[in-house]
């Protein structure tokens, strides 16, 4: 195994666990490893404080242990059996939900890694160069630990791999062929399009979200922006809520929410939804709405993009302020990694402000328990929304 050597004092992060070693803090290596080749981090006094993928970029190592062992399939079925555990006792798997994140990345020592699971079916989505060569021992070592309840593993990672690494990367199941994509999320049916969908095929992460938006749903007039496969929606609808409008730029996406609208509440008139641009839509609308989610693609996939992402969420915020109804609700979200809590927070009271209306805080949310932080690993927080009502 080839070595990596650090600077003197850059330890002291992984002394702390943390799980990525930077550029800047490598002194020098035994000898220039293969990207995505396992390696082992050494003090500048030789002294052994890590093992992990390595990887051309910024991140040069991602960590997967903090001890001397072998990272073979026997590794990766201790940590994929300790990520299921937790699931089972948090309580987030079960008839009425199989819909879950079983890995993500760091927040279950597994970074460059994400499996999503839909019923039989997981979805396994590489984002280190290590993570893609290990695919196959990594199906293997899930479906030893999953046993009957995975019956398929598509992998996915076309577009989250570095395009520089030239992997020649390409979609497709590492076990079974079933297409079978419809899923279940607390009672709720939905089609999973894993094969050509964003992400891993669904938003798992709002699953706790959209409860808390049914509950604020009975009686109320519903626009779900950036609706996507129109998750909130449906959950509006068995709400109560008197109508639900989803928008969404996408042609393809609006087919996928339409179908899973009629997939739960057939012959429903309450629902109607639009391909159209989210901002286009909310400039010309006329419907009054009394409850608004703003739940838009990352903005700021990296820091360099951090102002204009901020200006981004400004603008899109200010105008749902201006247009929703007084005693309305404002769902508004970031996904953006690069966006913390309290720029996000900044960005929304901005636009209160600039729209000129009296707003309250109800709820600061989250990701879910199945997209846990690791808490040596802050930088896992991703996902930060605000409940908000509007006078």
């Amino acid at each position: 195994m080839k070595s990596i050597f650090l600077k003197p004092g850059k330890e002291e992060s992984l002394k702390r666990f943390h799980p990525w070693v930077f550029s800047g803090a490598i002194h020098h290596m035994s000898e220039e490893p293969e990207e995505g080749e396992i390696v082992s981090v050494y003090t500048h006094k030789n002294e052994y404080i890590a093992t992990g993928h390595f990887q051309i970029g910024s991140i040069m190592v991602r960590v997967l242990s903090f001890e001397k062992e072998a990272i073979d399939q026997d590794f990766y079925e201790r940590k994929l059996t300790i990520a299921l555990d937790v699931r089972r006792r948090i309580g987030i798997i079960g008839n009425n939900n199989n819909t879950y994140r079983l890995v993500h990345g760091e927040g279950d020592n597994l970074p460059g890694l994400v499996i999503d699971v839909y019923g039989h079916t997981a979805v396994m989505q590489a984002h280190s160069v290590g993570m893609h060569k290990d695919r196959k021992i990594l199906a293997s070592a899930l479906k030893n630990v999953m046993g009957d309840e995975v019956h398929n593993i598509f992998y996915k990672s076309e577009t989250t791999l570095p395009y520089k690494a030239d992997l020649g990367q390409e979609n497709g199941f590492l076990l079974g062929n079933d297409t079978e994509d419809i899923a279940i999320e607390n009672g709720l049916k939905f089609h999973v399009d894993w094969l050509k969908g964003q992400k891993t095929g669904f938003f798992v992460d709002q699953r706790d979200n959209r409860s808390l938006l049914e509950h604020y749903s009975k009686g109320r007039k519903v626009l779900n922006m950036f609706c996507y496969t129109g998750g909130f929606s449906f959950y509006a609808m068995r709400g109560g809520a008197e109508i639900v409008h989803s928008v969404d730029s996408s042609q393809k996406a609006i087919d996928l929410t339409k179908a899973n609208v009629t997939l739960n509440f057939p012959d429903d008139n309450r629902h109607e939804a639009f391909a159209e641009d989210a901002f286009k839509y909310l400039e010309k609308m006329s419907q009054p709405y009394d409850l608004i989610i703003l739940d838009p693609p990352a903005f700021a996939k990296h820091k360099d993009a951090l102002r204009n992402a901020l200006k981004g969420y400004t603008r899109l915020n200010k105008k749902a302020f201006e247009k929703i109804q007084p005693g309305g609700i404002l769902f508004t979200f970031s996904c953006s990694q690069a966006v913390n809590k309290d720029q996000f927070r900044t960005a929304v009271f901005t636009a209160a402000a600039s729209a000129g209306r009296k707003v309250r805080i109800l709820h600061q949310l989250h990701q879910p328990a199945d997209h846990p932080i690791n808490i040596y690993h802050p930088e896992g927080e991703y996902l930060k929304g605000l409940v908000l009502y509007v006078e």
